[in-house]
C-alpha cells in the first residue's frame, strides 16, 4: 500500500490481484469520508485499509466495466451500503454494471460528485470502453485503463475505439496542467505514480500527435 498527497488530497494506492491492478481510496486530507475506485480482487484488504486509516467508506467509483476493475463490487455492497458512480454510457453498454441495480449512480461527462469535502470530477474518456472515465480531484487524475505510465489502454476489446482514445488523450486530457499527478489503473510502468507532464514527454501515445500515426501505432497487430 502506498499513500501520496497532492494539494490536500488523501490518496491510498493498493496493488491487488494477479493483473497488477491499482485500487484507490480517495478523500480530502483530514476528512473521514473516502471513496474506493475500482474495487476488485480483495475486498477485505480494501476495507482493512479504510479502517487502518481511520476512514469511513462513503462511495465507490468505477472507471469502466472490465472484470478486473469491478469483481469486488458484489462483496463490497454486501459489506457497505454505498453508491457506485459510473458514466451513463458505461451503464448502457455493460450488463456487468447493470447487475448492481439500484446501487448504480449514472454520472454525466464532467459531473462533480462530493465525497465529504472532496469534489471528484468524472471525466468521460472513451476509447478503452464507451464509458471509460478518469477521476479528477485536487491536482490528481485517477486514469483507470485510459492512461498508463508510458502506455494507454487497449482499443481492440468490445466497445473499444482507437479514434476515441486519441480524442480522449489529446483533447479531453490535453488541457490539464502538466503537474497533474497520474494514478494509473495498473502497475505496468517504471513508477507507480507519474504526472501528465512526464507522460506527454515520454508516453508514445501522447507523443503521436496526429490521428493517422496514432491509429497505425495503436492498431498494429498484437503479438
Amino acid at each position: 500500500m502506498r499513500q501520496t498527497k497532492a494539494d490536500g488530497l488523501y490518496a491510498r494506492q493498493l496493488e491487488l490481484g494477479p493483473m497488477k491492478n491499482f485500487v484507490y481510496l480517495l478523500g480530502a486530507a483530514g476528512a473521514d469520508e473516502v471513496a474506493v475506485v475500482d474495487p476488485a480482487w480483495d475486498v477485505s484488504a480494501i476495507l482493512s485499509a479504510v479502517e487502518h486509516d481511520g476512514k469511513r467508506l462513503a462511495a465507490a467509483f468505477l472507471t469502466h466495466h472490465h472484470f478486473d476493475h469491478l469483481n469486488g463490487v458484489p462483496e463490497l455492497l454486501k459489506a457497505r451500503d454505498v453508491p457506485v458512480y459510473v458514466q451513463g454510457a458505461e451503464v448502457d453498454f455493460s450488463e456487468a454494471v447493470q447487475q448492481f441495480g439500484s446501487a448504480v449512480r449514472r454520472v454525466k461527462p464532467g459531473e462533480a460528485v462530493k465525497v465529504g469535502p472532496l469534489e471528484v470530477t468524472c471525466v468521460h474518456t472513451p476509447g478503452h470502453t464507451p464509458g471509460s472515465q478518469c477521476l479528477l480531484c485536487r491536482g490528481a487524475l485517477v486514469s483507470g485503463d485510459t492512461v498508463f505510465v508510458n502506455a494507454c489502454g487497449r482499443c481492440d476489446l468490445s466497445g473499444g475505439d482507437a479514434a476515441q482514445m486519441f480524442d480522449s488523450l489529446h483533447r479531453v486530457l490535453g488541457g490539464l496542467p502538466p503537474e497533474t499527478l497520474l494514478y494509473p489503473g495498473h502497475d505496468y510502468g517504471d513508477v507507480p505514480v507519474s504526472s501528465l507532464g512526464r507522460e506527454r514527454a515520454n508516453n508514445p501515445y501522447f507523443r503521436l500527435a496526429q490521428l493517422e500515426a496514432f491509429l497505425a501505432h495503436r492498431n498494429r497487430p498484437r503479438t
